[in-house]
């Protein structure tokens, strides 16, 4: 199998060189153009500065917070008693400053700060995964446009040909050499050919503006892709990659882990809780006579939950159903990978097999369509037979165009599969 996986970087890929020229807009300037444009992948890239500030929020549970507040208010007194007949109104202001020091919170706080951490985690490797993913699509995408531009160019001159066919069939009916049915097998080939071409040419708009919607180009002459980047050696090591570094499973590790801790976090509602609290207040009354007075204040506040009504109790209980949930996230993923690497390495190795049998397919086909020319000037063979051999021709190089492409997007499914699939 090893031997077969340099096969690409040889034959296929020297046959995909031989097609292109030696500059033009390449695979990586595609890649590239995609990654700094894509709308999806910035979401993705927001998710993780999401993240981060959810740490930023987790560590703030444990720092001192400050609070000023003041109050002001007038209040008028008028009395019948005996002894204060007279009314009175009077002014007052205050003002306090409060400080709050977390002592203990129960493990809330440091179960919140690993929780927040899995989290960041966890969105870096989707971010990965997303970026892995589009790059996927950008290959998939140029190589389609790749491929669809040879087809394009092949299904073109089918039509050259089956023109100069018609206009030598009609020229053997006018010396008596052909019939009529000649004529009419040659014409009808010719718009075979002509709408094959057209179906060609729509399928080469919509990749192209597949392209453009994934990259924000416009496409201009393509490159030669580069060589495939080595793959592993053995299905085995492919899936035992794939199950270690894929960035999914990397971020499904890291989401039952934050699901781990927000059961501790949950707990931690329940259990007791010790703050440090210093108050400062000053008040100022204007009336029949000012006063003033102030205060300063230092206590430590302990708080025990005695009944919830069942919330802890219901937020520990999600908590562990989010976790267990995870878990089977993780054992769904563990299946899909397997899947996946063995779905892109058998699939590569079906296409360069393709390839193999497509090129002695062309070669072959080249070989009867220019003896079935030179046996019908002589009358050997009908004008049907060379149809047939140069309808055989075009299919051979068509499915030679289409081998190429797939075996290229298959390594890099592989690839993907894995968790190795970077920018070119």
């Amino acid at each position: 199998m090893t031997l077969k996986f340099r096969i690409l970087a040889g034959t296929a890929l020297a046959a995909m060189v031989a097609t292109g020229g030696a500059s033009g807009e390449t695979l990586g300037d595609a890649v590239s153009a995609a990654i700094l444009s894509n709308p999806q992948l910035d979401a993705q890239r927001v998710e993780s500065d999401i993240a981060r500030e959810n740490l930023e929020q987790a560590r703030s549970g444990r720092r001192t917070t400050v609070a000023v507040g003041g109050s002001a208010g007038y209040q008028y007194t008028d009395t019948n008693s005996p002894f204060n007949i007279s009314g009175s109104d009077q002014t007052s202001l205050a003002a306090n400053v409060q400080a709050t020091k977390p002592i203990y919170t129960g493990g809330r706080v440091a179960a919140s700060v690993r929780q927040a951490k899995a989290g960041i985690s966890a969105a870096d490797a989707q971010f990965e995964a997303a970026q892995q993913d589009l790059i996927l699509q950008v290959v998939t995408a140029y190589m389609d446009v790749r491929r669809d531009r040879q087809s394009v160019s092949i299904r073109q001159n089918n039509v050259d040909v089956s023109a100069e066919q018609l206009r030598a069939a009609e020229d053997r009916f006018e010396v008596g050499v052909v019939t009529r049915t000649d004529v009419s097998l040659a014409k009808a080939n010719l718009e075979g050919a002509r709408a094959s071409l057209a179906g060609a040419e729509a399928a080469l708009e919509s990749s192209l503006a597949n392209y453009t919607f994934l990259t924000g180009l416009v496409p201009g002459d393509f490159a030669p892709p580069p060589p495939v980047p080595t793959l592993p050696d053995t299905l085995e090591s492919a899936v035992q990659l794939g199950l270690e570094v894929n960035p999914d499973m990397i971020a499904a590790r890291h989401s039952e882990r934050a699901a781990m801790e927000a059961i501790e976090a949950a707990k931690a509602q329940g259990r007791p809780s010790v703050n440090l609290v210093g108050t400062a207040q000053v008040q100022d009354s204007y009336g029949s006579r000012d006063t003033r007075t102030s205060s300063v204040s230092g206590v430590v506040q302990g708080s025990i939950p005695i009944m919830t009504g069942g919330l802890v109790k219901s937020q520990t209980k999600s908590a562990r159903l989010r976790r267990d949930q995870a878990r089977r996230q993780i054992d769904a993923l563990d299946r899909s990978i397997r899947a996946q690497v063995a779905s892109a390495w058998f699939g590569y190795d079906a296409t360069l097999r393709a390839i193999d049998a497509s090129q002695k397919q062309v070669e072959a086909s080249e070989i009867a369509y220019d003896g079935a020319k030179e046996e019908l000037a002589v009358g050997v063979r009908t004008t049907l037979d060379v149809l047939n051999q140069e309808q055989q021709l075009f299919e051979a190089r068509l499915a030679l165009v289409q081998a190429e492409r797939d075996a290229y997007v298959a390594a890099h499914q592989l690839l993907r599969a894995t968790g190795q699939l970077t920018q070119p």
